[in-house]
């Protein structure tokens, strides 16, 4: 059974819809309906506000933050359809740069793995996804995927910066790496996309799932030649795809099927737990056994921890 080993205080005045570490575990950001976005400091089990971010006009769904390599970045979305990056300088927080090139409620914000760069993944309820790089000199280009999932995108991960196929033989070249993200959306479809010549393309569209998709999440390479997805959505499940890394054919297996709508998916630095939390009000940990069976290996139940299940799509759809 895991275990609560501490609760934050984050003095939010509304619901809150995503929590998220940082990359060393230290300090906490959170965002909420009260239209903030707050930073903590969270080592030695104490809690300290660091910061309460304003800058939204809305709701605030969620919260990400890039590679230390870049310095102290965080990027939130909302419904008033922006998305805000903040940097943090001499303990300071700014707004950097906003993005208002959405015409809908931006669900989904996610930073591409530090080999690919600064470059940000943004899903919109308008149905389009938005792909925001650093240019290097303070300004940033944006590529937009119009149309990626019809009635709109809820969620957004990146692959591993590692490229499979550079795995099966150490003695060949390493080919460059492909930037790729999976994305899900309220066409119930998961969605692969790859950078090509400058422009961003469709390489696999996933089908499985028979109502919205709610969360994404592609497993970080363990150094096996295969890659991993998890998806889940209203249809009570949740969605394991795989790619041996040797052809473009993804398989599928239900991991579990549950008694409420699944919000979100997770994965361990390591890629061999899965994370899943949904409208049960429970955290349930998975693992795949040496057979490739799917099995609970532990969960929290409500009385133990609140679970952070409301979604943007809840209110905009």
């Amino acid at each position: 059974m895991v275990s609560v080993i501490n609760s934050v205080d984050t003095a939010h005045e509304d619901m809150i819809h995503d929590a998220q570490m940082d990359y060393y575990g230290v300090r906490l950001a959170t965002c909420s309906s009260d239209r903030s976005v707050k930073i903590f400091d969270v080592k030695n089990g104490q809690q300290t506000l660091l910061a309460d971010l304003r800058g939204h006009e809305g709701p605030v769904w969620q919260v990400a933050w890039s590679h230390p390599m870049f310095g102290s970045l965080l990027a939130s979305c909302g419904y008033d359809r922006k998305v805000i990056i903040w940097k943090e300088s001499g303990g300071t927080w700014e707004n950097i740069y906003e993005y208002a090139g959405h015409d809908s409620s931006v669900n989904s914000v996610c930073w591409a793995p530090m080999e690919f760069g600064l470059m940000l993944a943004c899903g919109s309820s308008d149905g389009s996804i938005s792909v925001i790089s650093s240019s290097g000199d303070g300004s940033w280009d944006t590529k937009k995927i119009n149309n990626a999932h019809t009635i709109g995108c809820n969620a957004v991960s990146w692959s591993t910066g590692v490229n499979p196929n550079s795995l099966l033989d150490s003695q060949v070249q390493k080919p460059p790496l492909v930037k790729r993200f999976v994305s899900g959306g309220c066409d119930d479809l998961v969605r692969i996309w790859r950078e090509e010549d400058d422009q961003w393309v469709e390489e696999q569209k996933l089908e499985g799932h028979s109502d919205w998709i709610r969360d994404v999440a592609w497993a970080p390479s363990i150094g096996l030649a295969k890659s991993v997805i998890a998806s889940c959505s209203q249809d009570c499940r949740v969605i394991i795809w795989t790619n041996d890394g040797t052809s473009t054919n993804w398989t599928s297996k239900v991991l579990h099927k549950f008694n409420d709508v699944v919000w979100h998916v997770s994965w361990s630095v390591t890629g061999n737990i899965l994370a899943v939390s949904g409208g049960d009000n429970k955290v349930s940990l998975w693992k795949e056994t040496l057979e490739g069976q799917w099995v609970c290996v532990s969960d929290v139940n409500k009385g133990q921890g609140q679970v952070i299940e409301s979604h943007p799509a809840e209110q905009t759809a």
